[in-house]
């Protein structure tokens, strides 16, 4: 563990002696050592911190925190291995700071700042460069906070950061840019209609004091950001400019940049290109409290759209952050959250009253909003008064049972052994959450590490905000459709923006007297329930976290084979790359009984839920220890995944195949788990029109048969006596395929597959029962349209997935023709359908495969029907690309295919990353560990020629030969009617079908032949196999 007696400094010199002065009487200068220097800066363009940045053991990059004169604050990032280059800049400033009368400011701002600015006037200019360079960008508004942030390839940083910079310098507020980023923002708003926990958010925020902005409707819309605003003379350009002018500033600014140059060349371009920002000289704003005693001890019912049961527990706290190095809170977070055995959530469970139990943390302006979330039972919705007397009940215990030094060690320990073998992430993320560690005033050696560990152990800052989780500074909001749980069994309020009902009553009087007891009483053991007690130390922390050194003399590019037999395929390659002492073990089971029915599928994914539900001790140590389990979606079988810390990861693996085979039900349990996933499945009516499009579209386009609606049916008929009949026949036969990849020897490897063999005596599968993946064949001129009615009435926006089957993933020349047709519709399908016709929020494109089928798609989310986003969509293709790829210069089409294959060249970020690759290779049924340098080559043999060729004779929607399906769902608000408008369908091309019943529609389609391996397996036996 780190030093825990180490503080941070807080002085600041500069390096001359007027500017050290000036600097001294905005903060207090507590050191004598210079820790600032001008000295090493061009020409005194910035002064450099002069203390080592605090970075983990296993991060090889270099960093330079500058400061540069307009006082914007930069961290330099030099990655020699880096294949893309990145930046954030964090704006201090959010929806907080929006003016009352034109609500959701700060987020249109947000979207105007890259639509163009005085240095690059083009709208789409930057969108278009990181399309063009294998890149990407985004940006968040939060209530304090906007964050921008981008990816780039690495050759191409210095071009990204001078388009970056201007956002913050001269954007251009273009009044059509502006009309057109309203309705993007009022299309975003929309289509988060459908979010119950948005919904229910908005319903606490609506109940805040005046006297804080926490009310404010941060996302805001079209009423807000035009109608209203017109109606009271405000020019939404105009606002937007005068809070631009307002609050960015280089004094509320931080920012982040990675990338593959030196140090002193990355100073330099941070130097040219943002030190012309504006320093306002301004601070963040300070706020009184969102909540009050009005507002507390109340109980908010809200009415959901999905059949959700949800308890929330809301406390207000004071501001935490100053506290980084003890984390006191965090050891709150740590025991509510735990949920073995003596947690809130394992008594519940117990009691059949809740199925899962979470918290999270709220910054609010200077003030912390800490909530828990219990998912509830039937059961649990009636009892939820005793479920917020057991949470305070666990409260009390904690602080009877005082500050626990065990419980503080091993947060310590674990968080020390994480930031040890921290490992890369994507670039973006990266620089965006070390923009944000900026400014959350850490001490500047401490940027990386401050986040993660703890140095020095606090009980009196424990015990001090135990204290503050008062009987008298909560109120709770329950979310469910139930209105008999409402008193007067109405939902007698609505809020405006989501149109959510609720209903606002004081806490029960007899709720209240509990409380008043439990606080009054001084022995507290009467009191208690004796379930209620805190955790035991956990046994999965690791304690051998050794690496490997020896050398392996050629690095592998793929896994080996180490065992092969009728039963078992196991694969297995050594870390050689990350150097982390972790493990990722994946087994995939595959068995007849699964594969026999849809209705042996149901009892699948009962039995998955049960075993979980078995091991959830186990599960909630190791997952605090850095070792997690889980089971993954699979075709036809099921997939067991421990990743983790290696040195106990084979004493879960043992504990998880145990239970698997000894697995005891429970009735109750059964009861709960039956009623989790039949909510769960009702809830998919609920999820995103463009999401359930993608759903349908993939099932559409495979073998497989079943929709979550088909689910819904079968669940009634699985009883316990079926269920206990089904998980003693699973594993009487079955085949693995197991890939172990990562600190573990050869052996160790082996021994993980041995754990299965030793529990289930099983006999081998015969080859035609090894089930393989199949798609559908598309047949050659066909213009498809298969249709459904969202099943959610209140849902407003309809979605599509145009998809254009273009071959055989085993043809490498399709597959690369394919990938750069992508890469060349990405960015103009982007400007085209959501920038110049704002068709809506969401729209994408991309590459989908399904089984041995390859195809484009283009998706979106509209309020529009789908009819005319299809023809929207063709003419996009007809017209746009068309004349693209007509116009298309060498040099153009050069920048397209580099940019394909820079995408395919990123380089692995982590051991999960490359476990990941193989895992999909092998469970493809192809096994071609070189597709990327297959797909490389290829890209770069195709010429500007044949990819117009392959456009006109695949693509184009008039081409004979397309093989197109196109997925929709039609809103039930913009279709009141639902389907049989079949006249709609007629506006299309003369020759287009509608699916009516698509399992007849499969039934009746070709299928592809089952995947082949793309080289003999016998390839990549072990050497001493």
């Amino acid at each position: 563990m780190t030093d825990i007696k180490s503080s941070p400094s807080t002085g600041f010199v500069m390096s001359t002696a007027d500017t050290y002065a000036e600097f001294q009487e905005s903060i207090e200068i507590t050191n004598l050592v210079s820790e600032w220097d001008s000295s090493l800066s061009i020409a005194g363009t910035y002064t450099e911190f002069q203390k080592p940045i605090e970075k983990s053991p296993n991060d090889a990059r270099s960093y330079r925190l500058l400061r540069l004169n307009n006082t914007l604050e930069v961290l330099v990032i030099h990655d020699p291995e880096a294949d893309k280059s990145a930046a954030s800049m964090d704006v201090h400033v959010g929806y907080l700071s929006d003016p009352d009368n034109i609500q959701g400011l700060a987020h249109l701002l947000e979207h105007m700042l890259s639509l163009g600015s005085e240095k690059y006037p083009r709208e789409n200019d930057y969108k278009e460069f990181f399309a063009l360079h294998a890149g990407m960008s985004n940006a968040t508004t939060s209530a304090e906070h906007t964050n921008f942030f981008f990816e780039v390839s690495s050759d191409h940083l210095e071009g990204a950061l001078d388009r970056f910079s201007q956002f913050f310098i001269s954007p251009l507020f273009d009044d059509g840019c502006k009309d057109r980023a309203i309705e993007v923002v009022d299309s975003e708003f929309k289509g988060n209609l459908q979010s119950d926990p948005r919904r229910s958010f908005h319903v606490t925020k609506r109940l805040a004091s005046r006297d804080h902005p926490f009310w404010h409707f941060g996302t805001g819309n079209l009423v807000t950001l035009k109608e209203e605003a017109e109606k009271q003379g405000i020019n939404s350009r105009e606002a937007l400019i005068t809070f631009y002018n307002k609050y960015y500033s280089a004094s509320l600014m931080k920012l982040a940049i990675l990338g593959r140059e030196s140090l002193d060349v990355l100073s330099a371009w941070a130097v040219e290109k943002f030190s012309d920002i504006k320093n306002l000289e301004i601070s963040p704003l300070s706020f009184n409290p969102p909540l009050t005693s009005h507002e507390f001890l109340r109980t908010i019912y809200v009415q959901p759209l999905k059949d959700i049961k949800e308890l929330e527990v809301h406390f207000l706290l004071p501001d935490h952050s100053q506290h980084y190095t003890s984390k006191p809170l965090e050891y709150i977070n740590h025991l509510i959250n735990h949920d073995g055995s003596g947690s809130i959530i394992s008594l519940l469970k117990k009691m059949c009253w809740a199925n899962s139990l979470s918290t999270r943390t709220l910054p609010i302006g200077g003030y912390n909003l800490f909530t828990i979330n219990i998912q509830l039972t039937k059961e649990g919705l009636i009892h939820h008064e005793d479920i917020v007397f057991i949470i305070f009940q666990y409260i009390y215990m904690l602080r009877q049972e005082g500050y626990q030094p065990y419980i503080m060690e091993e947060m310590a320990s674990l968080a020390a052994l994480g930031f040890r073998f921290k490992e890369k992430t994507r670039p973006y993320s990266f620089v965006e959450s070390i923009a944000d560690n900026m400014q959350k005033g850490f001490a500047p050696e401490w940027i990386l590490s401050a986040p993660d560990l703890i140095r020095d152990y606090s009980p009196g800052l424990v015990m001090e905000y135990l204290q503050k989780l008062a009987i008298d500074g909560w109120y709770c909001c329950l979310v469910a459709k139930d209105m008999s749980i409402v008193p007067g069994g109405v939902f007698s309020e609505k809020e405006p923006w989501y149109d959510v009902q609720y209903h606002v009553e004081k806490i029960s009087p007899q709720l209240q007297e509990r409380l008043q007891k439990l606080d009054l009483n001084r022995d507290l053991h009467s009191d208690l329930h004796p379930d209620l007690h805190l955790p035991i130390k956990n046994i999965y922390i690791p304690e051998n976290v050794e690496t490997s050194k020896a050398q392996i003399p050629i690095p592998l590019s793929h896994p080996i084979i180490i065992k092969h037999t009728p039963q078992v395929r196991l694969w297995y390659k050594k870390d050689d790359t990350f150097r982390v002492p972790k493990v990722n073990m994946k087994f995939y089971m595959t068995s007849p009984l699964i594969t026999y029915s849809q209705l042996n599928r149901v009892k699948l994914f009962i039995f998955r839920r049960l075993v979980e539900e078995a091991l959830n001790d186990d599960l909630s140590s190791a997952n605090k220890a850095g070792l997690a389990f889980n089971f993954e979606g699979a075709k036809h079988g099921i997939t067991l995944v421990v990743e983790g810390y290696n040195d106990k990861a084979h004493s879960l693996l043992q504990k998880v195949v145990h239970t698997m085979k000894t697995l005891h039900i429970d009735r109750d349990q059964f009861v709960r788990v039956k009623e989790k996933l039949e909510k769960d499945h009702l809830n998919n009516d609920h999820v995103g029109s463009i999401s359930l499009a993608g759903y349908f579209s993939s099932l559409a386009l495979s073998e497989e048969m079943g929709t979550y609606i088909d689910f819904l049916g079968l669940l009634p008929h699985v009883t316990l006596e079926s269920i206990q009949l089904y998980t003693c026949e699973l594993f009487e036969r079955f085949h693995i395929e197991g890939l172990v990849h990562g600190n573990v020897d050869r052996e160790q490897a082996i021994r993980a597959v041995r754990i299965f063999e030793n529990e289930f005596a099983s006999s081998r599968l015969l080859p035609f029962e090894l089930v393989k993946f199949r798609s559908i064949i598309l047949p050659a001129g066909s213009h498809l349209i298969y249709q459904r009615d969202s099943r959610d009435p209140k849902n407003v926006s309809s979605g599509i997935e145009y998809y254009i089957q273009v071959g055989n993933i085993s043809d490498k020349n399709c597959r690369a023709l394919a990938q750069i047709a992508a890469q060349i519709i990405q960015e103009p399908c982007f400007d085209q359908l959501r920038t110049v016709e704002n068709l809506g929020y969401t729209v994408n494109s991309g590459i989908r495969r399904v089984g041995e089928s390859i195809g484009i798609r283009i998706a979106i989310q509209s309020e529009r029907d789908p009819i005319h986003l299809e023809s929207r969509i063709e003419e996009f293709l007809r017209a746009r690309i068309g004349e693209i790829l007509e116009n298309m210069t060498e040099e153009a089409y050069s920048k397209q295919t580099r940019s394909a294959i820079q995408r395919k060249l990123e380089k692995h970020k982590n051991l999960k990353q490359e476990t990941q690759e193989y895992w999909d290779q092998i469970t493809s049924g192809y096994y071609n560990f070189d597709e990327k340098q297959d797909d490389v080559r290829e890209i770069g043999s195709i010429t500007l020629g044949m990819t117009r060729e392959f456009f006109k004779s695949s693509i184009s929607p008039d081409s004979p030969q397309i093989r197109k399906l196109s997925t929709h769902i039609r809103s039930c608000i913009l279709h009141p009617q639902g389907l049989g408008r079949e006249g709609d369908v007629l506006t299309l091309r003369e020759g287009t079908v509608v699916v009516v019943d698509i399992n007849a529609f499969k039934a009746n389609s070709e299928l592809s032949r089952a995947p082949q391996p793309s080289v003999d397996l016998s390839r990549y036996f072990s050497p001493d196999f």
